[in-house]
């Protein structure tokens, strides 16, 4: 592949991979947990319905490869995946693993797929064309190229404009399911946040930063046996003057070689961790104002004083004071039983109540909202700036209202929105953004955790049969 193809290749799947299209080797980690590809057909849906014959006489171009449920998945399909994949892989420069090994992720990811979706559709989520192109435009935007720009890159590396729209749109349908089914049920409680908080405290009083400086004597590009003894010698007789007491920063704008050598060789304070793991250890030796011995690199020879060392945790805490903004909204959803017309219709009908004071924002949320927070009259709760970036058109709108007011009809990927803003504050807000943090990272790992066993059980539940394995 020349470089020009490797760059266009990957021009295209990091479009791709903003979508979160073709995860099937992180989708198969958890699925494969489920069934070994080569099991035979698992648990019989009843009333599953045309079930495809096994073999036919008849020459075909396509054949049936796995049955989930009422749909098939064909060679064909299998074939086209793992070309995918392998071509994403190699435009990264990633390892492949064995090809059987390979198809039977990409397998097991796309009987995942297919059962989600299956489920998505029997609960009647659905995604109309409106939704499907707002976020294809902005997969666009964020790749910094023009909707027709990124299909005709597309299609130059042989993706049909039209199979990557319904990729897209299976993805948003399998996002809702989850988000419904999963993400909706998890809790995270304070008493969490504390713990979580207490064992950050205490690993981070034994966390340092060290203030180091540096002399490189370095080795030039294929330097002969000859050359790399001479330079190492050039290195010796630098620690030995600095045994003997010469100063550090002298010897360094003398002998050294890096940029920083006219700085006395002053690197600045950094993390342990972040520095070469053979620097770290010698430096997690030294008291300050002590020196290592020399120490080699691709670059050449070190020599690295500990200028001074301290403890994260006794630092002085950035404080951050922002805008936060209460907030709540209805959000109401196209559904087989209420078209786009007649959500709009009832959100304006809902408006107009509260502007004739017969309901109040709560009242009507409490009763209409379909989200989680329906139960809290359409409580948002605060909300920072940036919180509502998977809807930027609602933080857009939550900008312009004043508090009391309610918004027009505002359209999301989610559906169509109320917004009422209730007040606003300007605080510190270290400790509480802390707190907000921690919780997002439980959150995020009990998702992860909830996720894989919710995928496991989808899976288990559907009808599987393969048909080939070649």
């Amino acid at each position: 592949m020349s470089a020009s193809q490797i760059m266009r290749t990957t021009r295209l799947h990091q479009i791709k991979l903003a979508a979160a299209l073709l995860c099937a080797l992180a989708a198969g980690q958890a699925a494969a947990q489920a069934k070994p590809a080569t099991a035979p057909a698992t648990q019989a849906k009843p009333g599953s319905g045309f079930l495809p014959p096994a073999s036919s006489n008849a020459k075909v171009l396509d054949s049936i490869y796995v049955v989930v449920n009422d749909e098939v998945i064909t060679t064909n399909e299998v074939k086209s995946r793992v070309a995918q994949i392998v071509q994403r892989m190699r435009a990264q420069n990633a390892q492949l693993p064995d090809e059987a090994d390979l198809k039977r992720q990409v397998v097991e990811s796309m009987i995942v797929e297919r059962a989600q979706i299956q489920l998505a559709k029997e609960y009647g989520v659905k995604v109309d064309d409106i939704t499907l192109d707002r976020t294809i435009s902005r997969i666009a935007e964020g790749q910094k190229l023009s909707v027709q720009e990124m299909r005709n890159q597309m299609e130059k590396e042989g993706l049909p404009f039209s199979q990557f729209r319904e990729e897209i749109r299976s993805e948003i349908m399998m996002q809702r399911l989850r988000e419904h089914e999963v993400d909706s049920k998890i809790q995270v409680s304070d008493a969490e946040v504390d713990t979580y908080l207490a064992a950050e405290k205490a690993a981070a009083a034994e966390r340092v930063e060290m203030n180091i400086s540096q002399i490189l004597v370095s080795i030039p590009a294929n330097a002969s046996p000859e050359q790399i003894a001479a330079r190492k010698a050039r290195a010796d007789e630098v620690a030995r003057q600095l045994r003997t007491g010469a100063d550090f920063a002298k010897m360094a704008a003398t002998y050294s070689e890096a940029p920083d050598a006219l700085k006395g060789g002053e690197i600045g304070w950094r993390d342990p961790d972040r520095l070469p793991p053979l620097f770290s250890s010698e430096l997690h030796k030294l008291k300050p104002g002590q020196v290592t011995p020399v120490l080699k690199s691709n670059t050449g020879f070190h020599i690295l004083k500990l200028v001074d060392k301290r403890n994260l945790a006794n630092g002085e805490e950035a404080k951050t004071v922002v805008e936060q903004t209460h907030a709540r909204h209805i959000l109401m959803k196209v559904t087989p039983t209420m078209t786009e017309a007649e959500v709009k219709r009832k959100l304006l009908e809902l408006k107009e109540k509260m502007a004739h004071k017969a309901a109040t924002f709560e009242e009507l949320a409490k009763q209409y909202s379909q989200d989680g927070s329906a139960l809290k009259g359409g409580d948002l709760g605060w909300l920072y700036p940036g919180d509502m970036d998977s809807a930027p058109e609602l933080e857009i709108a939550m900008k312009e209202l004043k508090p009391g007011e309610v918004s027009d009809i505002i359209q999301t990927p989610f559906g169509f929105h109320l917004l009422q803003v209730i007040e606003r504050k300007s605080e510190d807000v270290t400790k509480e953004k802390e707190r907000n943090l921690a919780r997002n990272i439980l959150r995020e790992r009990k998702t992860q955790e909830a996720y894989e066993d919710w995928a496991r059980e989808v899976r288990d539940r559907a009808y599987v049969e393969f048909r080939e394995d070649k």
